[in-house]
């Protein structure tokens, strides 16, 4: 990337795996001071050295975003330790497993909403005081085309996903006369090794989802999962001036997957 975010200073929630991490250390080596943040520690330090290795400058900071308090805490931690925010990227996020809405148990689709959902607005919240105060600052937010979409058996994560889209949009509506901007990336599918569902499942059962996402991944225009580094590239051009003139875009980043009908198999 060629980027300049020397000077700058972002959050970057959910950011010890996946995508986050992929969007941390770009940030990071784009000259951004990092505040990585999750609620796996071992995950978000070693992010931090991965930054520290590669010359840039980050901290830690363990936040679960559902929790007012945490949310609040991470806003304060970051400019209490690198003076200013300029970045927050909502990345934290859960799945909802593989079930259809009957199925879904109260809890855990509370559960889905409050981290997507409920930590996007809890984070962006406290940051906004910071922005307003300054009178700048940039918020990305890591939706999913789950959430332009309807797909099987995952009724709370495209709910969750869905509102953090028209969120974004809405946010955007509110406050770009005072110099903020608000934009949202879709992934597709991304080669993130499961992320955190690895460990969770057996050699078998990783296996197996891995093949899926891939067949799945192979029917679509560019036939191929993305890499991290590809949304992380995406995310460093709408935290930077280049994107100066960018508020309320909805971006994909899916291989092309949303702009046609899948035949899948029927097709063959």
């Amino acid at each position: 990337m060629t980027e300049n975010l020397q000077h700058k200073t972002a959050i970057v929630t959910g950011s010890g795996n996946g995508i986050g991490r992929a969007i941390a250390t770009a940030l990071g080596a784009a000259g951004a001071r990092v505040m990585v943040s999750d609620v796996l520690v071992d995950d978000g330090e070693r992010t931090v050295r991965e930054i520290i290795d590669n010359g840039g400058e980050a901290a830690f900071t363990a936040a679960d975003v559902s929790d007012a308090d945490q949310a609040q805490a991470l806003v304060r931690t970051t400019v209490e330790r690198f003076g200013s925010l300029d970045i927050l990227v909502n990345n934290a996020g859960v799945g909802g497993g593989k079930l259809r809405l009957h199925e879904i148990e109260p809890a855990d689709f509370d559960r889905v909403i409050d981290v997507n959902l409920r930590g996007t607005f809890l984070c962006t919240k406290y940051a906004l005081h910071h922005f307003l105060e300054q009178g700048s600052g940039c918020v990305v937010n890591t939706a999913s085309t789950y959430g332009l979409i309807g797909a099987p058996n995952a009724a709370a994560y495209c709910a969750s996903k869905a509102a953090i889209i028209n969120l974004t949009r809405q946010l955007a509506v509110d406050y770009g006369h005072d110099g903020l901007r608000f934009n949202a990336i879709c992934p597709g599918y991304i080669d993130t090794g499961l992320g955190r569902r690895g460990p969770q499942l057996s050699p078998e059962e990783f296996d197996a989802a891995t093949a899926i996402r891939e067949k799945a991944a192979g029917m679509q225009p560019l036939g191929r999962q993305a890499q991290p580094s590809e949304v992380a590239n995406l995310a460093v051009f709408l935290a930077s001036d280049s994107a100066s003139f960018m508020t309320g875009s909805i971006v994909t980043v899916d291989g092309g997957c949303t702009t046609t009908f899948n035949y899948g198999e029927a097709s063959n």
